[in-house]
């Protein structure tokens, strides 16, 4: 019998094969869900950031008191003014708001509210959020212009 016109692969190439991709994909994933984090908290800060740009705006072109309220429990910032009017945003799955800035001596697990006067100058105020695996920003308003600033801190 001639078994030199036969093709095929053996169970043990396919074997070594498939275990050089299990360790490829080992290596790999580490870094992988790294970067999804990264992704999650950079788009957290934006939405954070363009959140606060709209509460102020809203402010302004209103002519209104807006309350505006971040709540470390809820792991949500909300604004809302008179008459019956809320928007709330909603951080993502695994990106956790971190503290209120600037920090109030006593222990206040409730929410933290600050009022933004039409004509006036923004509060300071700052959110730092968190990413499970432990890098950090701080989405703060500078108060002579009123922008939002990303501030990135720790590792990422």
């Amino acid at each position: 019998m001639n078994r030199g016109g036969e093709r095929g692969v053996t169970l043990i190439e396919m074997m070594v094969v498939v275990s050089i991709i299990a360790v490829m994909v080992a290596i790999m994933f580490p870094s992988a869900t790294s970067g999804i984090d990264s992704i999650r908290l950079a788009s957290a800060s934006d939405s954070v950031a363009a959140f606060l740009n709209t509460a102020l705006n809203r402010a302004e072109r209103r002519q209104m008191l807006v309350e505006l309220t971040v709540s470390v429990p809820e792991n949500a910032i909300y604004y809302r003014h008179v008459p019956d009017f809320e928007k709330r945003l909603q951080l993502p799955d695994g990106i956790h708001i971190d503290a209120v800035l600037p920090e109030i001596p006593y222990d206040n697990p409730g929410p933290r509210r600050f009022m933004l006067y039409p004509g006036g100058s923004a509060p300071r105020i700052g959110v730092r959020i968190v990413s499970p695996r432990g890098a950090r920003r701080i989405i703060s308003l500078d108060p002579v212009t009123g922008v939002p600033l990303i501030e990135r801190l720790g590792r990422e």
